[in-house]
C-alpha cells in the first residue's frame, strides 16, 4: 500500500497510501463542477454593554467613542491581513491582540474571542489553525462593523 507524493515530488519519495486504499486504487476523480461554500457568520453584539457605555459617557460622547472604535477596528483589520499575507507573525499577534480591547470595549465580545483564538493559534505555531482563525476574524469582524453600524439605537 504505497504510493507517491504528489506535489513537489522531486526525489520521488513513496508514501503510504491513505488509510483504507490500496497503491491501485484512484486517489482522486476529475470533476466538472465544484461547489463554492459561503461561510457566514452569526454575529453577537452586547447591547447592554453599548448602553453601559452610552449611560456612563452620555450620547455624544459614547458616539464618539464608538466611531473612533469602528474606524480603528477596520484599520487593525485591513493592517491584519496584510500582516498575514506577509507571514509577519509576530507583529500580526500584535496587531490582533489590540483588537481584543477594542472590541470588548463597544460589545462585540465575539470578535473579541476569535480575536483571542487567532493569537492562540500563532502562539502555539499552528499554522492550520491560524489559516482557520485568522478567516473567521475577518468574517466576524466584517460582519461586527457592518451590524453595529447599522444600530439606529444602541439601548435597543
Amino acid at each position: 500500500m504505497r504510493c507517491r507524493k504528489p506535489f513537489g515530488n522531486r526525489d520521488n519519495v513513496i508514501l503510504p497510501a491513505p488509510w483504507g486504499q490500496s497503491e491501485h486504487d484512484n486517489v482522486g476523480e476529475n470533476v466538472e463542477q465544484v461547489t463554492l461554500l459561503k461561510q457566514q457568520e452569526q454575529v453577537r453584539l452586547d447591547a447592554y454593554r453599548l448602553a453601559a457605555l452610552y449611560l456612563q459617557l452620555g450620547d455624544r460622547n459614547a458616539e464618539d467613542v464608538v466611531c473612533r472604535a469602528l474606524e480603528e477596528l477596520a484599520a487593525r483589520l485591513t493592517h491584519a491581513e496584510r500582516l498575514y499575507r506577509e507571514g509577519q507573525m509576530a507583529d500580526l499577534r500584535k496587531c490582533v491582540r489590540s483588537l481584543i480591547a477594542i472590541a470588548d470595549q463597544i460589545g462585540m465580545l465575539h470578535l473579541a474571542r476569535v480575536a483571542g483564538d487567532v493569537t492562540g493559534s500563532i502562539d502555539a505555531g499552528d499554522a492550520n489553525a491560524l489559516a482557520a482563525t485568522f478567516a473567521r476574524l475577518l468574517r466576524i469582524g466584517e460582519g461586527s462593523l457592518c451590524e453595529i453600524w447599522d444600530m439606529a439605537d444602541p439601548l435597543n
